[in-house]
This record gives structure tokens, sequence and C-alpha cells, in this order.
């Protein structure tokens, strides 16, 4: 369903994410120009008119516009959308500033905390455009392919200025893809990056054999993570039993197009973690989350049992069936959040 005026966009990032969206806001009638920073890649998607290597088969809307120039992509638009990995989200940030300077319109997609720093994608905003306040993350349960495919989607757009998230909402918003709004910024942000280490201990499990049962208890019990940590950080609970944290958390451990969950899989099936990371092809956030995320649980003082065994198995040497019987070793307790 276009919109009554056309937006230009700029789409930084053409992974599957950034492509899928950027189809999306061309099939809603916005002006939409599609950038990345392999050139070699802008080019393949300029002839195929397609993403052959992340979508393959999916065709792009007419008007939808690969470039390889970023200064050609932010030309006159009215919103700068960021879905690059969280690793080169600052970098990103910082080119866009040199171009075209601190004030534009931004919206990121990308979800994880900065690798090396901890720092929320909103904090890495606020250091590289200082007083921004046009800021926006869309973030919720959406798999790249079914966005692109035009299947049923609901995310929720956050913003500490409610009206600029109704003007980010409604460029997404469709028959098709519900964008709802919030305020609550934390929240969304630590509901799309702790996910992504769950979905990790989920396939390890499953990698492992231990059945339904045990999937289901690690996401439960991972929601109550989410839950302590994001409230101690000024999340909101409800903000948490929504789309950006419970729902994004279901899909993600229970779907195998999620790379994290199948980088948990191939870990608990044996799989070496270079090979299996080589085998996806594409960035798994949970991955570099993971230690940024443990490092923040212990800062924070916030007991998050299955992030820190997800830690151990990826960077300490533990094997995955210690990980999960030390989970199941735990004394037992009252169960509260």
């Amino acid at each position: 369903m276009p919109h009554s005026s056309s937006p230009a966009i700029a789409v930084l990032g053409a992974g599957s994410w950034g492509t899928a969206l950027a189809m999306l806001l061309r099939r809603n009638g916005n002006q939409v120009r599609l950038w990345d920073r392999d050139e070699d890649h802008v080019q393949r998607l300029a002839a195929d008119r397609c993403n052959q290597h992340y979508l393959p088969g999916l065709e792009f809307p007419p008007g939808l516009t690969p470039v390889a120039e970023l200064l050609s992509a932010l030309e006159d638009a009215d919103f700068v959308l960021v879905a690059v990995p969280s690793a080169g989200f600052r970098s990103v940030l910082q080119r866009v500033r040199k171009a075209i300077g601190p004030a534009f319109n931004l919206v990121w997609a990308s979800k994880g905390l900065e690798p090396g720093s901890a720092r929320f994608l909103h904090q890495v905003v606020e250091e590289e455009l200082p007083g921004h306040g046009a800021m926006a993350v869309l973030s919720g349960p959406s798999f790249a392919k079914e966005v692109a495919m035009g299947l049923p989607t609901a995310v929720t757009v956050a913003s500490a200025n409610g009206e600029y998230a109704g003007q980010v909402a409604q460029l997404f918003h469709s028959s098709r893809f519900r964008a709802y709004t919030s305020t609550d910024v934390i929240g969304v942000e630590l509901g799309g990056s702790i996910k992504n280490v769950l979905a990790i201990a989920a396939g390890i499990s499953d990698g492992l054999g231990y059945g339904a049962n045990a999937r289901a208890a690690l996401i439960t019990r991972g929601l109550a993570e989410i839950m302590r940590l994001g409230i101690k950080m000024g999340g909101r609970q409800e903000t948490f039993m929504g789309l950006a944290g419970v729902g994004d958390l279901v899909l993600t451990c229970t779907d195998d197009q999620s790379r994290n969950r199948r980088l948990g899989l191939a870990i608990g099936r044996g799989t070496a973690l270079e090979q299996a990371v080589a085998d996806i092809g594409q960035a798994v956030e949970g991955l570099h989350t993971a230690r940024e995320l443990a490092a923040l649980a212990d800062a924070q003082q916030v007991d998050m049992p299955i992030t820190q065994q997800v830690k151990r198995v990826l960077y300490d040497g533990e094997s995955a069936s210690a990980a999960v019987d030390a989970l199941l070793a735990r004394e037992p307790k009252a169960e509260t959040h």
C-alpha cells in the first residue's frame, strides 16, 4: 500500500536483512537506494535485480536502486536506515556523518552489542552523533526471507521521541508488515541482543538431542534472564513480554532460519566453532554478543547462567554437554524472575 508521499530512504547494508527491508520500503511507495561497501556485490545486485547471494530468487520491486557510492545513496535522503552487523555500526555512522553532517533522520535495524565495548547501539549513536534527536531502532521477530517474500510480520519501532517512532513506523507499515511503536529503546535493543545468545543455547541443546522439553525450559529461563538484566538497566517489563522480547526470542530459538540457532546446532553436533561459522557464511551476532553480554551481566551483578554457559562454550573451551550439565546441576530454587 503506497504512502501518500514518497520519502527518499538510504538503506545502508545489503545483506539479507538490509535487502529485505529495502524491498519492503520500496513496495510501500518510498524512494529507496540500497548501498553496500562491497562494490562488486552492489554491481551484482544491479545486474541481477535480486540479491542472489543472500535472498536467491526474490526479485527486487521496480525502482529499488542499488548504489555503490555512499554519497549517492545519501543524497537528499529523508531517512537513513542502517542494517549492518553491530561490528560495523560505528564505522558506518562515522562515514555518514563525514558525508552529510550529523543532522539526519536515523533508523537502525542492526542487533547486538558493539564488540569490544559492550555498548548498546543507541549509546554508539549518542557518542558519534551527540545530541541527535531523530533516532529509532526497529526490532522484532522477523526473518529476512519472509519479509522479502511479503509474508505477514510484526515488529517494534522504538525511539525516545514517540512522534518520531510513529513517523518511522509509518514508513514500514503495510497490509503485510505491522509496525508497533515504543519509547523503550533500551528494552527493545536488549531483547534483540540477548535472544541471539539464547538461540545459540537452544541450538546447542537440540544439537545434543536433548529434546523439546529442554528447549522450552531454555526459552522460558532465557526470558527470565532478559527481564532481569533489562529491568536492572531501565527497560520495561511489557517490552520484554512483547514482540521485541518474547516474540523475537521464540522465533530465533525455534526456527532453523536463525543463524544463531544453526550455530548452536552445529556446535551441539560436534562441529568446530570456526567451521560452523564458515558454513553459515554470514554474520552471527550472538557469537560476539555472548562475550559482551556476559561481561555486562557481571558488571551489573545480574545472574545470567545460560548466557554465561554459552560464553564459556564459545570462548573458554567448555564442551557443549558440560555446559548443559552445569545448568541442570544448579541448586533448586523458587521460579522467579
